[in-house]
């Protein structure tokens, strides 16, 4: 057992010094493979891979800048706190295929114009990245993933940024939005995204952006792209309508809360609130995640909002007055500044619920009164 161990490592170590050592021949070909959508959070924006073949060599090798460890010590905690370390890993492309078969995710592979001698640099630059420390790279969600890698690497043996973003004349949410499609993941996600997102969208950061940026680009007047071809086509499942996940149980949710109309019902929301509006402006400061940082959203989800219940709590009325017009006066700059956010579509019914219960409360007199003695 040991000595078949032994000659499976030594076999195994050959090949990776014959893989970084090797001259490619002339028949070499260079694609870049995009990998369709999964349900998984990590997967809901697709993968972008880089295959190197060669039929005189016998190689056919898939290179990811997208792995990562769940085993990592403290994974969740470096992943919120944007230290968490990614790699890139190689294997063979029959293997990359099948997996995502097994996933049911599409594969499209667009062959790349590129020379002999700009294919050898590339196959020698990523196995350096594979076998070396450049193996490691810490993950930024929009500046450094499995995407930008790839087109860092393509460009740079390219000589110039030829592939390029064309979607300046939209955001980065505005972009990301569509994909996706889980109400309440939508919804959490962009809660927690910052201003940064709402930038000019003007680096490639998805792969099925990526994708069509190669499509159109050109050196010299000439397409880079050689082939376009669909290699893994698969049936997608319809999702049937989920009302749970949907608008419709968050708006009847907040419905019930207005109807039942209770005195501990409304300190709790404004708590809970309050909560999350604490924890986006901590987590803003605490991670090194740019797309989080200065979370306008906490306008809504206001961490006054701790006070307010609690003056709601102790009956102070001077007090709920001047902190419910601070959170009223908030909400209505929030309010004019999303008039142009894509994501209004899903906070609103927030909005109009802070709206309704904290002016109810504040600029009535009469609800006031009626408030505490429910």
């Amino acid at each position: 057992m040991i000595k078949k161990i032994l000659f499976a490592l030594l076999i195994l170590i050959s090949f990776c010094g014959f893989s970084q050592n090797i001259s490619l021949s002339e028949k070499a070909k260079v694609s870049i493979l995009t990998c369709g959508l999964g349900p998984e959070s990590y997967a809901m924006y697709g993968h972008t891979g880089i295959r190197i073949q060669d039929s005189i060599h016998g190689i056919d090798v898939v290179y990811n800048y997208g792995a990562f460890d769940f085993s990592t010590p403290n994974f969740i905690g470096r992943f919120i706190k944007g230290d968490l370390q990614y790699f890139v890993t190689n294997g063979s492309f029959i293997d990359f295929y099948y997996n995502y078969q097994a996933e049911n995710r599409e594969i499209i592979e667009q062959e790349l114009q590129l020379n002999p001698t700009q294919i050898n640099l590339l196959f020698q630059q990523l196995n350096h990245s594979v076998y070396s420390e450049e193996r490691y790279y810490t993950y930024k969600f929009i500046d450094r993933n499995c995407t930008t890698m790839v087109v860092d690497k393509i460009n740079g043996i390219l000589g110039k940024e030829y592939i390029k973003s064309d979607t300046k004349n939209q955001s980065y949410r505005e972009i990301l939005y569509p994909y996706m499609t889980d109400f309440y993941m939508k919804l959490g996600i962009q809660l927690i995204f910052g201003t940064k997102v709402d930038e000019p969208a003007t680096r490639l950061f998805l792969p099925y952006e990526f994708k069509e940026a190669i499509s159109t680009a050109k050196i010299n007047g000439k397409k880079i792209e050689n082939s376009n071809s669909k290699i893994l086509q698969v049936t997608k499942v319809e999702t049937p309508f989920n009302w749970l996940n949907s608008i419709y149980s968050l708006l009847t949710a907040l419905f019930i809360l207005v109807f039942l109309n209770k005195k501990w019902i409304k300190i709790s929301y404004f708590i809970f609130a309050g909560i999350l509006g604490l924890f986006f402006s901590l987590v803003g400061l605490y991670s090194l995640h740019e797309e989080i940082l200065w979370n306008y959203n906490i306008l809504l989800f206001n961490p006054l909002l701790l006070v307010f219940a609690w003056y709601l709590k102790k009956g102070i009325k001077e007090r709920i007055v001047l902190f419910g017009q601070i959170i009223l006066a908030m909400l209505l700059v929030y309010l004019a500044y999303m008039t142009t956010k894509i994501h209004l579509e899903i906070v609103w019914p927030f909005i109009v619920l802070h709206f309704y219960w904290i002016g109810k409360i504040v600029l009535n007199k009469n609800n006031m009164a009626l408030f505490f003695k429910n």
